[in-house]
């Protein structure tokens, strides 16, 4: 629900930044003759996803709007945490450099397409389900594995995973190789990209994380982050390269390179 994905999002923006999430605030804007029923869930939710990434909603503020003034419900979450010496400016990207690896958490586009099934009434064979989590948890263990040489990170939230990259490149001396065969993307989420033309590459995610390490503990995060139910399909993608500057290719099936570029809109309507 939007209580999972309020709290979920600010979790995961602190950690990405290299905080230590403790404490949230939550502002309501409803709108007059919401359910209380729904209200509650909503409450119940962002408990539930707090006590699961170990934080604290500490304040918050309520506010009552006209009928059709804000579609239901909205909420504002910001958060608060410690950064540790060693992940000071890790969401900055100034510690990449050429012979780094990318890795990303796990299937791409699975939040993005269960949103387009849901509000279009889609049915799929196989199993399709948002993938909305704290990464705090996950996040500590690729750092605690790494030995200091995570470089960056980032969750790959609207724009995908695609813009992710093309924003780290932009203006930087280095450039960025992703190999079309190593990204994960589920049967499922595959299936419904190709059917109405989306690419899984720029969907929206809401539970994986990008990160950039040294080629010297790539495959020791890879490893640690497999160990963890929410990085069971973590994958290295692709390379930082000291050429094509500024840009971000994909290695294609049919052997060709494909140049990467920022989302220039939203693919889908905003749930967050």
């Amino acid at each position: 629900s939007i209580g999972t994905l309020a709290v979920c999002g600010t979790v995961n923006d602190l950690s990405v930044s290299g905080a230590k999430p403790l404490w949230l605030s939550a502002a309501f804007i409803i709108e007059e003759g919401f359910l209380l029923s729904d209200l509650k869930r909503i409450a119940d939710d962002m408990a539930t996803a707090a006590k699961t990434a170990g934080v604290a909603i500490v304040t918050g503020d309520t506010k009552v709007v006209e009928r059709g003034a804000a579609q239901g419900v909205f909420i504002t979450t910001a958060g608060l945490g410690s950064v540790p010496p060693e992940r000071e400016n890790i969401a900055s990207g100034s510690r990449v450099t050429p012979g780094d690896i990318v890795i990303i958490s796990g299937t791409v586009a699975d939040h993005g397409m269960t949103i387009l099934a849901a509000r279009n009434g889609l049915k799929t064979s196989q199993p399709l389900a948002s993938d909305c989590a704290p990464l705090n948890c996950l996040i500590d263990l690729a750092c605690e594995s790494a030995n200091g040489e995570i470089r960056f990170m980032r969750d790959a939230t609207r724009g995908g995973l695609a813009t992710v990259l093309c924003e780290l490149a932009e203006n930087r001396s280095f450039g960025i190789e992703i190999d079309e065969a190593a990204i994960p993307v589920g049967y499922a989420a595959s299936g419904l990209c190709e059917m109405y033309g989306f690419d899984p590459l720029y969907v929206a995610n809401e539970g994986k994380v990008v990160i950039v390490v040294s080629a010297a503990v790539a495959d020791a995060v890879t490893t640690a982050l497999r160990a963890h139910p929410l990085g069971k399909n973590a994958a290295q993608i692709g390379r930082i390269i000291d050429n094509h500057r500024g840009s971000v290719g994909q290695n294609t099936a049919a052997g060709g390179t494909r140049i990467l570029e920022m989302l220039a809109g939203d693919q889908l309507p905003r749930i967050c």
